[in-house]
């Protein structure tokens, strides 16, 4: 899910004059080369001149300016300014929020282990004597546990217009808590976090995460609040998968679950574009496989993954209204920098997020996605890994390699023949009949009301998918699921309508906890 943080980068892009004595000492104080704190106030690019000319010869044409790349420089010389007194890696934080840390350890699904774990959280409204009002909202991606301005924190939230008295979540009638996922970067223990076993901070050492894992960590905090049962489990996007995984993994603590434009297992066209991302980030030399920590953040590939998911939170036609094929100034010529509309608005999209959020994070919670899958058949295999790596639970358990070892096939992939009935739509999916892996994996919500909600101008959680919660969760022999779909003639804003359509999508969600 996109941020939705209204406040300006906290890095100025224009390049200033370093107030170091010598760039070599600076290179060396910060293990930084050299070249990247060359004087900021020469030409940029400077390097990529065209090749001298014979004597007497001109050029066909002048060399293009590249302002885009102009400025990913004067971003690296100012983190690198900044870096010599500071440090170069931003302090990722939405302001004041709770914090809950569990001193025993927890096993994660792929046989990971964290001696302990923390969750930052915030809540609104007040928790009735019984506690029986708490309504747990899950976030997608990038959130934070910040989804409403609160007097700590007067910062506008990502759900701002959805929580409050007699909003989507009402807080005269609820008490709203929500968290900041496990692996995230936004108080609670992620790759950014510090491994009490050395000191020493996560980076790619923090184990493989799933969305059950997530959902085990808010339930350690529910524990220690005191909260038996929720009135309600609500997510979108990746909160929806989460929302679904809390009603598998906790039936019977749980009245009523909202999971909109999310989905029972991840579909191969978003693991791509989401693989995608995470291969340009880390292709960025300064990701440095992770360890990346008190040296200069990997800003490039993290603006690239956010233009490359920007692309998949909006609908084209909404685009085609928006921005058309207007150029950003049609009286200069063509360039390969930014010059569409639509370009510019992608480019501040990549840039406004490229240092608010932990790289590391986003790779481990996008690929916790990627992973996600309630068929039965999944859900048996991890049971049965889980029981497997008990043992690792145990004081005094020293890790091994063998979980973290990978290697690329001997011979490249060959295209395998389709098993797939040709009765199946071009999505892959059958209407007609739901997955009976799927129903059966679903099956401990059959006595929970569920609302599943979804947009038709959708492109990375499709509609059909959640036609697919719907019908597998009624094949599951759950006959209290509201399903409200949204056509494109009502909303054109794509997977960020639950963020933007607070009439039709707040509405659905009151009308369904007040019932």
């Amino acid at each position: 899910m996109p941020s939705q943080f209204s406040s300006l980068l906290r890095y100025a892009v224009q390049p200033r004059r370093t107030s170091i004595t010598s760039i070599a000492d600076a290179a060396r104080l910060r293990k930084c080369p050299s070249s990247l704190l060359t004087d900021p106030w020469r030409p940029l690019h400077s390097f990529a001149a065209s090749p001298p000319m014979p004597s007497g010869s001109t050029a066909s044409n002048p060399q293009m300016s590249f302002p885009c790349l102009d400025a990913v420089e004067s971003r690296t010389q100012e983190i690198v300014s900044r870096s010599l007194t500071n440090g170069p890696e931003p302090s990722y934080t939405t302001g004041v929020h709770k914090e809950f840390t569990s001193k025993e350890p927890l096993l994660l699904d792929y046989g990971g282990r964290l001696k302990e774990s923390t969750i930052a959280y915030e809540t609104w409204g007040k928790m009735n004597a019984d506690k029986s009002n708490v309504v747990l909202l899950h976030t997608g991606l990038s959130a934070s546990s910040h989804a409403r301005s609160n007097e700590d924190n007067p910062r506008l939230g990502w759900w701002e217009m959805f929580i409050g008295p007699g909003l989507a979540l009402d807080t005269n009638r609820f008490h709203v808590i929500c968290t900041n996922v496990l692996g995230g970067c936004y108080g609670s223990t992620g790759p950014a976090s510090i491994d009490p076993a050395d000191g020493k901070r996560y980076a790619t050492r923090f184990p493989i995460l799933t969305m059950s894992d997530m959902v085990r960590a808010q339930f350690r905090l529910l524990d220690a609040l005191g909260v038996g049962k929720l009135m309600a489990s609500v997510g979108a996007s990746m909160g929806g998968m989460q929302s679904l995984a809390a009603g598998v993994l906790y039936p019977d603590r749980i009245g009523r679950i909202v999971s909109i434009s999310g989905c029972a297992r991840s579909h191969p066209y978003s693991i791509a574009l989401r693989h995608a991302q995470r291969q340009v980030l880390m292709a960025d030399t300064n990701w440095n496989r992770g360890f990346y920590y008190d040296k200069v953040p990997p800003h490039v590939g993290m603006k690239l993954a956010r233009q490359i998911a920007t692309v998949t939170y909006r609908s084209g036609p909404e685009w085609e209204q928006r921005f058309g094929r207007q150029r950003a100034d049609p009286s200069r010529p063509p360039a390969l920098c930014p010059d569409f509309l639509i370009e510019t608005y992608l480019d501040h999209a990549g840039e406004k997020f490229c240092l608010e959020y932990d790289a590391n994070s986003l790779l481990y919670v996008s690929k916790a996605m990627d992973l996600f899958d309630l068929g039965i058949a999944n859900q048996d295999s991890i049971r049965e890994l889980r029981q497997k790596n008990k043992h690792r639970l145990l004081e005094g358990y020293s890790s091994d390699s063998e979980a973290c070892s990978l290697s690329l096939p001997r011979v490249p992939y060959i295209e395998q023949q389709s098993n797939k009935d040709s009765s199946q739509t071009a999505s892959g999916h059958d209407d007609a009949a739901a997955s009976d892996d799927l129903v059966l994996g679903l099956s401990p919500m059959r006595d929970i009301p569920a609302l599943v909600l979804g947009v038709e101008s959708d492109i990375l959680f499709p509609a059909w998918q959640q036609r697919e919660v719907v019908d597998t969760l009624r094949k599951a022999g759950n006959a209290n699921v509201e399903h409200v779909e949204l056509s494109q003639d009502v909303s054109l804003f794509g997977h960020d309508s639950f963020l933007l359509d607070v009439k039709n999508i707040g509405g659905s969600v009151k009308s369904f906890l007040e019932q």
